[in-house]
């Protein structure tokens, strides 16, 4: 099984709320994109929160409007070892430095954990002193969640922060 490196994290100054996975999919890995499965709800609850198709958009686009909505985006892990892209199969997994978060995002509001392998580490997101939230992931393995049960759970944690309408 080979050693598989995480995207890099999407962030800056205006960073309000960070929204953290666990580690990018095979698509996502394949794209260099974060939630590049066309499968995965992200960019379809984003886009229906700001009123935008953020899906029809190239990438590069999706991530300024994250940008303009003070989001950030990154992974719990930098690097694993994992066949496939189910979170139960990753092992040997390196944690990120989330103290580098703080200095970079001093707008920082809070941490959203995209599902439950990602909330695992809240420990470590909570030492930043900010609240942080576990939110359904956005996932196709996440299928007991209806889009409109998950899209409220969103919903209320993006307005919480005011990186939604």
């Amino acid at each position: 099984m080979s050693r598989l490196q995480g995207l890099p994290p999407v962030l800056d100054a205006r960073t309000r709320l960070l929204v953290l996975g666990s580690f990018p999919g095979v698509a996502s890995l394949r794209a260099q994109q974060y939630y590049g499965h066309p499968q995965n709800q992200f960019w379809k609850i984003l886009g229906t929160l700001w009123g935008v198709d953020l899906k029809a958009l190239p990438y590069e686009a999706r991530i300024a409007a994250l940008h303009e909505h003070g989001l950030g985006v990154w992974d719990v892990y930098g690097a694993c070892e994992r066949e496939g892209s189910l979170d139960a199969d990753i092992r040997h997994a390196e944690l990120n430095d989330f103290a580098w978060v703080q200095r970079q995002c001093p707008l920082l509001q809070g941490i959203a954990h995209n599902g439950g392998e990602s909330y695992r580490h809240s420990k470590h997101t909570s030492s930043l002193g900010v609240p942080v939230y576990k939110l359904p992931s956005t996932s196709p393995a996440n299928a007991g969640w209806s889009f409109e049960r998950k899209l409220a759970a969103w919903s209320e944690v993006l307005r919480l922060h005011i990186v939604a309408l």
